[in-house]
Formats: C-alpha cells, structure tokens, sequence
C-alpha cells in the first residue's frame, strides 16, 4: 500500500488527508483526522462511499463481475475445490497443500459435535421457532459453553475459536431444523466430508439408512463456496463492530446471524423464489415486466440488480449451472419455477431496459430454487447462508483482532432533533 497527499478545502483553508492505495481497486481518502483539524464529520448513509476497514480477504468489482477470495477468482474455487479448501484459503491466507488440506479437514470434522446440554437448550423454544431465531440464539449461548476459547488476546484461542465455529454451524444449523419438524437429531459422522455430512444430519431419520447423493452434496458445497464471504456486507460488517468492543466470537457470529436474517441480506433469495411463483408460468411474465417498469407501481424483480454488482455476478453463472445440475439429478425436468427463471433471464440479458439499469440476474434468483430442490423449506435458506459465511465472518473477525490500529467502532451522525429545551412539570405540559 502507498500514500499520497491530498487536499480538501474548508472554509478557504486547505486540508492535508492522506490517499491510500489498495492493491487493486479504487484509491480512499483517509478522514481519519478530519474532524480535528476542521470539527467537520462526512455524511454516508449506508456507508456507501466509506471504506470501513482494511482488508486482505475478499475483492468485489461491481463494474466488472469480479470475485476473488485472497486473489483467487471465485469461479476457479466453486469449479475446482470444495468448501474447506476455501474455508482454510480465507482464514490463513493460501491454498493448503496436500498435508494442510488432510489435517484441515480432520480438525474440522472432529470438532463438529456440540455439548450434549445443547440438544436440552433446543428444548426451551417454541416448536414453530424460525430457525434464524434458533441459530442466533445457540450461537451466542456456545459462549457459555466453551469457555477455553473466549480470551481473544490468545492467538490459540482465536483458532480455537475459529474451527469450532466453523465445525459447528452446520451441526447446529441440522439440530435447528429438524427441532422445527419434529424429528430427532442425528449426530454427525466422521467418515462424511463436510457437507455430506451436513445433507445427512439434516435428512437422515434413525428409521432407514441415509445414502447421500454425492452431485447433490457437490452442488451445496459449490453454494457454500459462492456464499462464504462477500467483503464488507452489511452481516460482517456487524461481526467486526461487535467484534471491536472485545467481545467474544461466538457472541460476534451471533450477531451477525441477527443482521443475515433481514429480508434484504440473507433473505434475497426466499423473495426471489416467493416472486418466481407469484408470478407462476411463462405467459405471465410479460405483465410483471411491465409492472417492474411502471416507477408507479410497487412491485419488483427480485433476485435482479446488485448493491456492487452493477454487472452480471460471477456467482449466478455458476448458480445457474448447479442449478441445472440439481434439477437433472432430482429428475425435475418440466419445473414451472425453472422455466420461468430461464425466461426472465433472457428477458433480462436483452432488454434494454435492464441493460440499461444493468439489472442483471444475481446469485440470489437461482438459489433458491436449487435449495428448494434440494428438500430445503424456504425457512432454511438463510440458515445455509449462515453456515456458509461462517467462515467470512470468523476471518474477518480475527483479521480485525489481529490489526494493530484497530479502534472500537464509533460510527457519527448528522443530530436533527431538539436544541437543548427546559423540564417543565407534568401539570403545565
């Protein structure tokens, strides 16, 4: 990284703020000081102009359709590697080699039962508890569990910590849902590789022996992969704040799941699939377009259009592969949802006023019906992305903790309220 002087003027006086430059991507102006030398703040709602945080995990170009996890594009990841490949890339940085990989996995594979007491927490919520409402709350109570990993001034602790939730997401995740249907538990099994064994924990009954498809288990671990981190989003942006107070990681991740369960994060793909079906068959498509380009009518495309992305996202192409895939195999060949995605698709990609908003389709718009396919209810998307992300928020969190200029956040505001006014008794009010 290099630094070069700019200059802000304020009220005829110049300002000396430092430019920084990333490797790649857009320079930033630091305003680190601005406030002292001119008592003013900036303004960015939504932080969109706001780099937050420096950081060497995860680059997004919006503008070309650009992922890379530690420099590695993501289509080269979903296509060649699985999902603990690319957990162990972004916590410590480089691709395992051959003996890194093995020992990886087998940490992580002996680390995925929880405490036994666990399973009596479940107990005390509601059979029809969403499973985000579950997961956040059993994610925030392995704190009171795992008490040897809670000292983040401890490297060791820190990994500790690290593995144990990635371990144990995708168990708590199976327990979350098969609470919400009534079923038992299934523990997990040490022979299965990471997502086999969550498929099983989540299908497995104690009835029958459970076969796990391995094109099924491949296409989830390729949307673990799509979904393990998405630089400064609004989830892990909430894990490094919770994480600059001190507070523990699993506390942290807790959080972060609170923030993933909101309708316009982790939610996007259940509205794009609820919008597939509302609208229902292919001839129908027509009027929802037309009601997409009315300004005056309520209705959206979901799944359509990015926050970054303002062209295709790397991650739909390979979505919308997976998602075939999946269809194939499950021997759902005339998938009325399937078709009416393909078309909006098209219609999306050639016409003009799509090109023109350059709403292109996201990662979101064919998730969810691979998910659905899958055998997942809708309730369960976001706990998959949060079993996913799990690992993008723990190597945020830690590169956080481990960054010697790290401050506890304190984000300013723009005050609009009440001057400072009198206490006058409740009988003259």
């Amino acid at each position: 990284m290099t630094q070069n002087p700019g200059k802000l003027l304020v009220d005829n006086k110049a300002i000396d703020l430092p430019m920084k430059e990333g490797t790649i991507g857009p320079s930033v102006v630091d305003i680190g000081k601005m406030y002292a030398q001119t008592g003013l703040f900036t303004y960015d709602p939504g932080f969109t102009s706001t780099a937050s945080c420096e950081s060497k995990i995860t680059y997004i170009d919006g503008d070309e359709g650009v992922l890379l996890y530690r420099g590695y594009p993501i289509e080269q990841l979903a296509e060649h590697g699985d999902f603990l490949e690319s957990c162990y890339l972004l916590l410590y940085g480089e691709l395992p080699t051959k003996a890194q990989k093995a020992e990886f996995d087998y940490t992580v594979t002996r680390h995925t039962m929880v405490h036994e007491q666990m399973a009596r927490f479940f107990a005390g919520f509601r059979r029809d508890a969403h499973p985000m409402a579950v997961m956040t709350g059993c994610v925030g109570a392995l704190s009171a569990f795992y008490h040897d990993s809670t000292d983040i001034s401890d490297p060791n602790q820190r990994m500790v910590a690290s593995i144990r939730l990635i371990s144990k997401m995708p168990t708590l995740a199976a327990m979350a849902y098969k609470y919400t249907i009534g079923q038992p538990f299934v523990y997990p099994k040490n022979d299965l590789d990471f997502t086999s064994n969550f498929l099983r924990m989540c299908f497995a009954v104690p009835c029958e022996e459970y076969k796990v498809n391995p094109v099924l288990s491949r296409a989830l671990d390729r949307i673990f992969i799509l979904h393990a981190d998405h630089e400064q989003n609004a989830s892990t942006s909430t894990v490094r704040l919770a994480g600059s107070s001190g507070a523990n990681p699993f506390a942290c991740i807790a959080a972060g799941i609170a923030c993933l369960w909101g309708p316009a994060h982790g939610g996007a793909n259940e509205a794009a699939l609820k919008m597939l079906a509302e609208i229902g068959t292919v001839d129908r498509i027509p009027e929802y377009v037309a009601r997409a380009k009315d300004k005056n009518d309520p209705f959206r495309l979901m799944g359509f259009g990015h926050r970054v992305y303002k062209n295709y996202d790397p991650r739909a192409k390979i979505m919308q592969k997976t998602c075939h895939e999946v269809l194939s195999e499950m021997g759902i060949k005339d998938d009325p949802l399937l078709d009416v995605a393909v078309e909006l698709e098209r219609i999306a990609l050639s016409d003009e006023y799509f090109i023109e908003k350059k709403l292109y389709p996201n990662v979101d718009f064919y998730s969810g019906i691979t998910l659905k396919a899958l055998g997942f209810p809708v309730s369960m998307f976001t706990v998959l992305f949060a079993v996913a992300r799990t690992v993008g928020w723990i190597s945020q969190w830690k590169e956080m903790i481990e960054d010697p200029g790290q401050r506890i956040g304190r984000p300013r505001q723009l005050y609009t309220g009440y001057a400072a006014r009198d206490y006058g008794p409740i009988s003259e009010r």
